[in-house]
């Protein structure tokens, strides 16, 4: 005879790991460098490579370790197709829809699908903010070799145990095309958003609509109000760090202290990562014209606040809190 259910165990509020601390800092290293002794720029895009790895729990062996190398990687390629989309208005609204629907059909069918529609499909709003290609390619290779170096140094920590099963993907097939319309209309609707109300950085709405989405009305709540909140702290605190025009030298101080924090509250329940990723996106953007940060700042959280509110719509309106199947983590 089986026993009760298990109950499914609540994530804290606010976690905090200090070895996945040790290792945020670690990831932010040669950025906090290149940070503090060459560019602040480029230092801070480095940084933003080991994002991926204090975003991702550590995994258990070290040859499934090269998760942190593919989402480094296709964090890159996706800022760079953003920039090529962005070449022309509907060019972009047609992209963002028809990879938010093929992403969350493939999501349905493999585990890399899960990582297209939860990451790729809203770092293409990133790319909206370069009107170069160029700029988007250092950009993205940055990223990429941040994520590798993040990589070999998650390599040192020793294997664990693999878990007793694998976990389910997020959307069952029967449901796929409908999150997936709702997810491209979604991003659609904050492209021609955000076309005409930032026009300077466009994406700022489909990022924080399409991270804010996912399958289960409950989530999206939360999530909407965790984005909102922490975009406005990440931001508040680029804005005062970019108004006092420190040295370099706190440029690389900030780069390892925010990737270790980011890291060490890994495993919360608040949705706080934006904030962290707010703080060193805007302090990237803006660190060689420091005299618009305040404006975009302000252009940010209109955007923030559009992107948000069409992610909930379309997230929650006409659909009861039992649709899909993803997960606390998804």
């Amino acid at each position: 005879m089986s026993g009760p259910p298990r109950a499914t165990p609540v994530l804290p509020a606010l976690a905090w790991h200090g070895g996945a601390a040790v290792r945020g800092v670690l990831y932010a290293l040669p950025g906090g460098l290149v940070a503090a002794f060459d560019d602040p720029e480029r230092g801070l895009a480095l940084t933003l490579g080991g994002l991926p790895a204090v975003a991702l729990v550590l995994p258990a062996t070290r040859r499934h370790r090269a998760l942190i190398v593919l989402v480094g990687c296709a964090a890159g390629v996706s800022v760079v197709l953003g920039a090529l989309l962005v070449y022309r208005d509907w060019l972009a609204v047609a992209g963002v829809f028809v990879l938010a629907v093929g992403a969350a059909l493939l999501a349905a069918r493999r585990a890399g699908g899960v990582l297209a529609m939860a990451l790729c499909v809203p770092l293409l709003g990133v790319g909206f903010s370069y009107p170069e290609v160029s700029g988007a390619l250092a950009v993205g290779a940055l990223i990429a070799v941040g994520s590798a170096y993040a990589w070999l140094v998650s390599l040192v920590w020793p294997e664990r145990p693999l878990p007793g099963r694998h976990p389910s993907l997020p959307l069952g097939r029967d449901e796929a095309l409908g999150y997936g319309l709702r997810l491209g209309a979604a991003g659609a609707a904050a492209t021609v958003v955000g076309l005409a109300l930032a026009p300077t950085h466009p994406g700022w709405p489909v990022v924080a609509a399409l991270m804010v989405m996912r399958p289960r009305p409950e989530m999206v709540r939360r999530r909407a109000v965790g984005r909102t909140v922490s975009v406005l702290v990440g931001g508040v605190l680029a804005l005062a760090v970019l108004r006092t025009s420190p040295p370099d030298g706190v440029y690389g101080a900030l780069c390892l202290l925010t990737l270790g924090c980011a890291g060490g509250v890994q495993g919360s329940r608040w949705y706080v990562l934006g904030g962290f990723t707010t703080f060193l996106v805007l302090l990237l953007l803006f660190q060689g014209d420091r005299g618009a940060a305040g404006g975009r700042f302000w252009e940010r959280t209109v955007a923030t606040l559009a992107g948000v509110s069409i992610a909930y719509l379309a997230g929650t309106v006409g659909r009861g809190d039992g649709a899909g199947r993803a997960g606390e983590r998804s």
